[in-house]
């Protein structure tokens, strides 16, 4: 056989099918060399960095701010069971709490800025807790209602309910 006998052509008088653009596999985009764009992308992200603790100035003025609104809002858990605080009274406490928070965490012996940030939380919930409860001079019962403390402490030979159970 010749070359020529190898080859054969057929003509057909029908249009060709017209072929769909094929989207490239997954492996055909790994083997492709990445785009000036992509590696420009790639460097950005490289020097990125994210850092939890300290916050931001804005982080720390939100946390005040929320504090605030927490204190002084008459439906925030805290002040349906201790009272609402005046609100600069409550804008006085929650840069209090906040700064005093911020500086004990600072302050902590834990080097991850997760944990920092957990102690800096825990720190605001403790402090938020104290100020309502030693503005309020009250102090919750079990069934949710707010009894008065007493401002006089028993004369000495009276009992208190307290001491009875104790005894």
């Amino acid at each position: 056989m010749t070359d020529n006998a190898e080859e054969t052509t057929t003509h057909t008088n029908a249009p060709a099918p017209e072929e769909e653009p094929k989207t490239p596999t997954m492996a055909a985009t790994d083997e492709q060399p990445p785009t000036d764009d992509a590696t420009k992308v790639t460097e950005k992200m490289s020097t990125l960095s994210f850092s939890i603790w300290p916050p931001t100035q804005r982080t720390r003025d939100a946390v005040a701010k929320r504090l605030v609104e927490t204190l002084s809002a008459p439906s925030s858990v805290l002040s349906k069971r201790y009272g609402t605080l005046p609100a600069d009274e409550a804008a006085d406490a929650a840069r209090r709490i906040e700064a005093e928070a911020f500086a004990a965490a600072g302050a902590s012996p834990e080097d991850d800025g997760i944990e920092v940030l957990q102690v800096y939380s825990k720190e605001i919930s403790r402090r938020m807790l104290d100020a309502v409860k030693s503005r309020s001079g009250t102090v919750p019962v079990p069934d949710g209602h707010v009894a008065q403390a007493p401002d006089v402490a028993p004369a000495s030979g009276e009992e208190t309910k307290a001491d009875e159970t104790e005894a």
